[in-house]
């Protein structure tokens, strides 16, 4: 037996050598590992990425799309295709499966809602096709890398501000949610509401679920309008739905009433940035559409055959009417 054991050890010792150049598959244990590629061939290699979009009617999802293709120009090794399931998770699904049936290199995922998804996430990844997720999480950690904001610190802050600057003395308000079943509605909801506790003179008198949309949103608030004759506040989960109840208010003259606040902030003529500078919103918080780090990741990955962290975090922060103007600027250097 003591003959054996010297190969056996320096057959162990061959292994991890091989695991840790990224030359066999990643999940050498039952935890999954967020690191290199077996596609990876390196900057003379060529790499086909599958980005699935939850949906491009919402203007922050467009945006990802936007910056993950900017992004993308900066690689040449990288083509990446695009396709957008509507809010309809089981056109997601067989978009990917599309992708897994062209074999892709690597997908970039960003779901309409976890549970749905989560199979063919999985799927990918036990393929050995690395997965990032953005935005929006799926069940488990079965991917390769979650980018990000963290919603719950977005609703947190987003309470702290309602609570102690546009609410000091209490009042009403109503709540916009985003899609049920999408991880950021959930999280954004509860951020807010534990945050607001600090000031038990505020009040949910309602809420409605405008699924990220606009239109949605305007016509939930039409609804809400007509049911509480006393509103001071309007709590959406993205800028579109808060430029929705903004609209219903307006049609109905109420709109100096109440204030207005949203997430995303997307410094374009249409986003929230814009909103907040002209006077219709008091205030949004940023959440980073994740595209250029998306590709980056997917570079340190097939390109440079290297490691990323299982989850990147992104910061959000407050824009309000203080400093609306100077950030929409330092967004658009050119105008």
């Amino acid at each position: 037996m003591r003959n054996l054991k010297a190969p056996l050890a320096a057959a162990a010792v061959a292994a991890l050598v091989l695991a840790g150049c990224g030359t066999t598959n990643d999940r050498t244990s039952d935890k999954p590992q967020a690191g290199a590629s077996k596609q990876c061939k390196g900057a003379d290699g060529k790499y086909v990425i599958g980005m699935s979009q939850a949906n491009v009617a919402e203007p922050y999802r467009q945006r990802m799309d936007d910056d993950i293709k900017a992004a993308a120009k900066d690689v040449p090794q990288f083509d990446v295709k695009f396709a957008d399931a509507a809010q309809d998770n089981a056109k997601q699904v067989a978009d990917v499966e599309n992708y897994l049936t062209q074999q892709i290199d690597l997908l970039i995922i960003s779901p309409n809602e976890a549970k749905p998804l989560t199979a063919v996430v999985k799927k990918a990844y036990d393929k050995g096709i690395p997965v990032l997720v953005l935005d929006r999480k799926v069940e488990g950690d079965a991917y390769t890398g979650f980018i990000g904001g963290d919603n719950v610190e977005i609703g947190t802050e987003a309470g702290k501000y309602v609570a102690e600057k546009l609410l000091p003395q209490g009042g009403n308000l109503v709540e916009l949610k985003g899609l049920a079943g999408a991880t950021p509605q959930a999280e954004r909801h509860q951020g807010f509401v534990d945050a607001i506790k600090a000031n038990p003179k505020i009040k949910i008198v309602a809420d409605a679920s405008g699924d990220w949309l606009r239109e949605k949103g305007q016509a939930q608030m039409d609804a809400l309008l007509k049911a509480n004759p006393k509103i001071d506040l309007v709590y959406a989960h993205n800028d579109p739905m808060a430029e929705g109840a903004y609209l219903a208010a307006k049609a109905v003259h109420r709109e100096k009433e109440m204030k207005f606040i949203g997430i995303d902030a997307l410094p374009i003529p249409s986003g929230g940035i814009k909103a907040v500078e002209e006077g219709r919103l008091s205030a949004t918080f940023t959440y980073p559409t994740n595209g250029k780090e998306a590709i980056a990741a997917a570079k340190k990955i097939l390109v440079d055959c290297g490691t990323i962290e299982k989850t990147q975090t992104l910061k959000t922060r407050l824009i309000d009417k203080d400093n609306a103007a100077s950030i929409y600027a330092e967004e658009n250097p050119t105008g």
